[in-house]
């Protein structure tokens, strides 16, 4: 006797079902859910340079480019103070002290936790690191305020540094991001095959030379987008620069003095009594302008620098 069997049913009991023709309940809700979220996220970043722009085209109406990008505030500006390349360099003075705090010990946590901690050290050290991320900035800048800048730069290291000041705004603007950078960098090294570590062992490297060899150059991409998300959200801070950095436009390089950063700017004169519609008024969103143009390009290099460094496995 002879059994004809269909194509594609190993029993002969009928056609295979095309599963791709079903969806699945609700599937399609979901996709307009996403759709919308991502349309969402657009549409608000396109608020908010909308609602920047107008205001900062008036203030540059009103005052020349070369009064803007200045070192100091040219005579007779009164209230409006346009100078912004002070802001820029306490921003910039600040960042730097706070990725040099943050970025060694983030990668040091990321590695230690990813290749080092058992698996019950990590489970309480990971949660541990990241909970120092839900401290509300402000407690931060006051912990600059009242320890580290009286008992730690001016006690223990005797630094002879101003009350408010650079040095101590960076550094605890540093202990805010270690989580960002940890966590980001601990997921990177995680994600590298074990694969890659076992024949770097078996090659007759240790475990440091492994990690430092093999496990960091295959997850750069990961590590380098945990270190641009960090100096992001060192740049953009606000409540721990407004309190310890200080409120004085200084071009000076000593860390010891207080510097004006550009969002300690537009905190400490948005709660002032500045008229609205005047210049010194369109200046916060002039420098908040910058501010976004900054972080833009920060955040389209950290993209170049992902797809340069980014290894599939």
């Amino acid at each position: 006797m002879t059994v004809t069997m269909e194509p594609g049913s190993p029993s002969g009991a009928g056609p295979a079902p095309d599963l791709t023709a079903r969806s699945r309940p609700g599937e399609a809700v979901i996709k307009a859910l996403l759709l919308l979220a991502a349309v969402l996220s657009i549409a608000i970043t396109i608020g908010i340079i909308a609602a920047i722009l107008q205001p900062a085209i008036d203030f540059f109406r009103e005052v020349p480019l070369g009064d803007f990008f200045s070192t100091q505030d040219p005579e007779g500006s009164g209230q409006t103070k346009p100078a912004v390349l002070p802001l820029i360099m306490g921003t910039a003075q600040t960042t730097i002290i706070a990725l040099i705090i943050a970025v060694p010990i983030g990668l040091g946590a990321a590695m230690y936790l990813s290749e080092y901690a058992s698996r019950r050290s990590r489970k309480y050290l990971k949660p541990t690191v990241e909970l120092l991320a839900g401290v509300p900035s402000v407690v931060y800048g006051f912990f600059a305020l009242t320890f580290v800048t009286p008992t730690v730069l001016n006690g223990w290291l005797n630094l002879q540094v101003n009350f408010t000041n650079s040095l101590a705004a960076g550094i605890v603007l540093g202990v805010m991001i270690i989580p960002t950078i940890a966590s980001l960098s601990e997921d990177a090294f995680s994600a590298v095959p074990m694969a890659l570590r076992q024949g770097s062992l078996a090659m007759g490297a240790n475990r440091m030379q492994t990690t430092l060899r093999v496990v960091l150059p295959a997850a750069l991409s990961g590590v380098a987008a945990a270190v641009v998300l960090g100096l992001s959200r060192a740049v953009g801070e606000t409540m721990i620069l407004a309190l310890a950095a200080g409120a004085a436009k200084n071009v000076s390089f000593d860390v010891r003095e207080g510097h004006q950063t550009m969002t300690g700017f537009i905190a400490q004169t948005a709660g002032g009594e500045t008229p609205v519609g005047t210049a010194g008024y369109n200046m916060l969103f002039a420098v908040a302008l910058l501010l976004f143009v900054i972080t833009f390009i920060m955040n389209i290099i950290s993209i170049q620098i992902v797809r340069r460094f980014r290894q599939a496995y």
